[in-house]
């Protein structure tokens, strides 16, 4: 049975960012969650290039992995999450996670991505604070086990 969704009402209302880009990273769709969680509206990140939202120290090895997508048409990121670090529009550091499709001409050339992004950093700030809190106290503690038998 074909379900009459309104595919353009889902990605403005849906709670992870969607955004596509075309084969050379240009911004090419950036839903509301997108504004949300990156602080750029459409206007302002439409047209650009996805360093946008990329911290610098991360692009070489972005752009190497887009690139090859772009070329090869395989990504293993369209099942497994990717986790990577982000920047917000005011230059503080996200922590996002994500999946991507690609996109495809009629031709079936690879002609962009579509990523579903979700912003993790709250989740990151309180793991990384566990594991230092985990670390301290085993290092207070010595952390010396014993066999009992």
């Amino acid at each position: 049975m074909q379900s009459n969704i309104d595919l353009q009402q889902l990605v403005e209302v849906i709670g992870d960012a969607v955004i596509a880009s075309d084969a050379d990273g240009v911004i090419t769709m950036w839903n509301p969650a997108a504004e949300r969680i990156f602080g750029f509206t459409e206007s302002e990140a439409l047209g650009q290039s996805l360093d946008l939202i990329i911290p610098e120290t991360q692009r070489k090895k972005h752009w190497d992995g887009y690139y090859k997508t772009m070329h090869t048409g395989e990504t293993r990121y369209a099942t497994d999450v990717l986790r990577v670090p982000a920047i917000h529009k005011q230059g503080y550091r996200l922590s996002i996670a994500f999946t991507v499709a690609l996109l495809y001409s009629v031709e079936q050339q690879v002609t962009g991505i579509v990523a579903v992004v979700r912003d993790e950093t709250t989740r990151f700030n309180e793991e990384r604070s566990l594991r230092r809190r985990l670390a301290a106290l085993e290092a207070g503690t010595g952390q010396e086990t014993t066999e009992k038998g």
